[in-house]
């Protein structure tokens, strides 16, 4: 029998970051994997990051998380979206060299102090006084465990389609938890069924890339990671192409051999990531849909075909695939797939992601009803330092949705649920223009220096740039620049009006067309600040009325928020409260009346009843 602080299972994003993050806070971590070879594989988009996935990857970096700086290790093309819109919503994305990404993940995890792997199913919880205890593992083995982590992606109770074929799977070519799974229902546990999907894999030297529109990534690309140096490997394009009537006849006429359609998918699919089935039937209207080609490496000679997602039959997969312009003598090395598993009901979790009915055990990532490498790594940094604080006897870890993207997601989990695998989007974060990238670090560093995840001197070095941007915000502020020959001259060479007043910098600044760089032309600062620090000087004087008014929307959140509900209130004894809201209220038991107003089917009436109950008995 051998015995461990916390014990992991599952080794993919999730995985990865809890036990890294426990064994870093100075624990004993064993962690679980059915196939060490496979450590935080890719099995979709071989890429980190994106539209709201580009703020979890910087915050995960910000608390001393590892998926940023994997992601700089193994990118091949950096490239920032939103670039023409507000710095609320601009995110960072990498293509990524999937055979290097994991080499590098399974190097952290193998390579880190405290941290055990082990290649062995997990098939049972071991759960003694309503409290976790250890897991048994498929070969009879007991091992023993303040806590346990699941972060057991697509694998419990898996199966893979591909047109009416259907084969028990975790993932291509992986064996499927069955037992783990039943055992979680045995406990109590509400499950569901999810859904998701993967494009083909073709043959590069089969693609005409001619017919496709090359894109190469940002010219001047930026490391995710603050730990990060520069680019360390050869940067790549991809290809953007279409579909067409040809493509849409064929997925038509065959929706019935499609698991989807056909009746043999019954999860639920994930809304904001359809298949080429769905996209088919639900956009009708459309004529075409992207197309995007994705190296998976740079001496993979395998393409992932991004948007051609679909669980046709393989016969149907080749000739919908060789529909597309310059695909048409296309070879397909690895078919399509759809695959379902079980999740959680996420609402079944306290806000430290430890489930409710077994004291110990936490999850994360794909089993709380995500979808995403980016979101399961930020689920499995919080459930990782939240069991680890648990068995240090510390405080949790719970930042509030005012500080940080995880935290609305995790929110949004545990006070909502999700009926479809769940997606970080910008629009989900009310206080999106305090959550920026560029920010992250600021926000969250001091948290991962408390718990033992990021050291000193990176915690010195965010705080000599912060107090850099703060001086020199003033300083735009206070210097004054006069009308004259060559300050006009300067900036009508750059498209902006002449001066016909004297005005400060920041003024100047808050052009729309002006940059940092131009106004600070006209009088520099001594000596010059970085980049970095340029950059975010722009971002708080542009947008610095919007950045108070959200400042002061935060804090009336948090006043919310510092309205507690005590531990076993009795929600029954409310006046005011119908029947519905009292059993949804003892099932979720908010920890807040922040946390109670955003509860599904929650009322202005009904809050207002909670907060006169809870100030009778002087609680608020």
């Amino acid at each position: 029998m051998s015995k461990y602080d916390i014990i992991v299972v599952g080794a993919g994003h999730a995985g990865c970051e809890a036990a890294l993050a426990a064994a870093k806070m100075g624990l004993n971590v064993a962690v679980f994997v059915m196939n060490a070879d496979a450590v935080a594989a890719m099995p979709c988009s071989p890429s980190v990051g994106g539209t709201g996935k580009g703020q979890l990857v910087k915050e995960v970096d910000a608390l001393g998380g590892v998926m940023a700086r994997a992601a700089d290790l193994s990118a091949i093309q950096y490239r920032t979206l939103n670039t023409r819109k507000g710095p609320a919503v601009r995110s960072s994305r990498t293509q990524n060299d999937k055979a290097r990404h994991h080499a590098v993940m399974a190097g952290f995890l193998l390579g880190g102090e405290g941290v055990h792997v082990k290649q062995a199913e997990v098939t049972h919880l071991t759960v003694e006084g309503g409290r976790v205890a250890g897991v048994v593992d498929h070969l009879g083995g007991q091992h023993v465990a303040s806590c346990v982590v699941l972060a057991t992606g697509t694998f419990l109770s898996g199966v893979i389609h591909v047109g009416q074929v259907s084969r028990k799977a975790g993932r291509a070519g992986e064996f499927a938890s069955y037992s783990l799974a039943a055992d979680l229902a045995a406990l109590g546990f509400r499950m569901g069924r999810m859904k998701t999907g993967t494009p083909a894999r073709l043959l590069r030297r089969s693609i005409d890339f001619s017919r496709f529109e090359e894109e190469r990534g940002d010219e001047d690309p930026r490391p995710l990671s603050l730990a990060s140096r520069g680019i360390a490997l050869p940067q790549v394009a991809v290809h953007m192409g279409y579909t067409n009537s040809r493509t849409h006849d064929i997925v038509r006429r065959n929706l019935s051999r499609s698991a989807l359609y056909g009746g043999v998918v019954k999860g639920v699919s994930a809304r904001y990531c359809p298949s080429l089935e769905d996209k088919v039937v639900k956009f009708a209207e459309r004529e075409r849909h992207h197309v995007i080609l994705e190296p998976e490496g740079l001496e993979s000679l395998e393409i992932y075909a991004s948007g051609l997602g679909n669980s046709l039959p393989p016969d149907v997969q080749i000739e919908l695939v060789r529909s597309v312009d310059g695909l048409e003598e296309a070879e397909i090395v690895r078919p399509a797939y759809a695959i379902e598993y079980d999740y959680l009901d996420p609402t079944q979790l306290l806000p430290t992601l430890e489930t409710k009915a077994v004291a110990g055990l936490f999850t994360a990532g794909q089993i709380n009803g995500t979808s995403g490498y980016e979101e399961a790594a930020a689920q499995g940094l919080w459930a990782g330092i939240n069991a680890a604080c648990k068995v240090m006897g510390r405080p949790s870890f719970l930042p509030d949705r005012s500080e940080a993207y995880m935290a609305v997601m995790v929110d949004d989990l545990v006070t909502r649920g999700t009926r479809e695998p769940y997606r970080m989007f910008t629009s989900r974060a009310e206080y999106r223009l305090l959550l920026r990238e560029d920010n992250a670090g600021e926000r969250l560093m001091e948290y991962g220096h408390e718990l033992g995840l990021v050291s000193a001197d990176e915690v010195k070095d965010m705080r000599e740039t912060r107090e850099a941007v703060r001086a020199e915000t003033e300083r735009v502020k206070r210097v004054v620049v006069k009308p004259s020959a060559a300050v006009n001259a300067r900036l009508s060479a750059r498209g902006m009006e002449p001066l016909s007043e004297a005005a400060p910098l920041a003024r100047l600044l808050k052009r729309p067309e002006a940059s940092y760089e131009d106004v600070a032309a006209l009088c520099p600062a001594e000596p010059p600040v970085s980049e970095e620090v340029g950059r975010k000087v722009e971002v708080n004087v542009k947008y610095e009325g919007y950045i108070e008014r959200q400042v002061r929307e935060a804090e009336r959140f948090r006043e919310m928020e510092r309205r507690r509900i005590p531990e076993g209130f009795d929600f029954s004894g409310v006046p005011g409260l119908g029947n519905e809201l009292r059993e949804k209220l003892s099932f979720l038991r908010p920890r807040s009346l922040g946390q109670a107003s955003r509860m599904e089917g929650m009322t202005a009436a009904g809050l207002t009843a909670l907060w006169v109950a809870l100030r009778k008995r002087g609680e608020a």
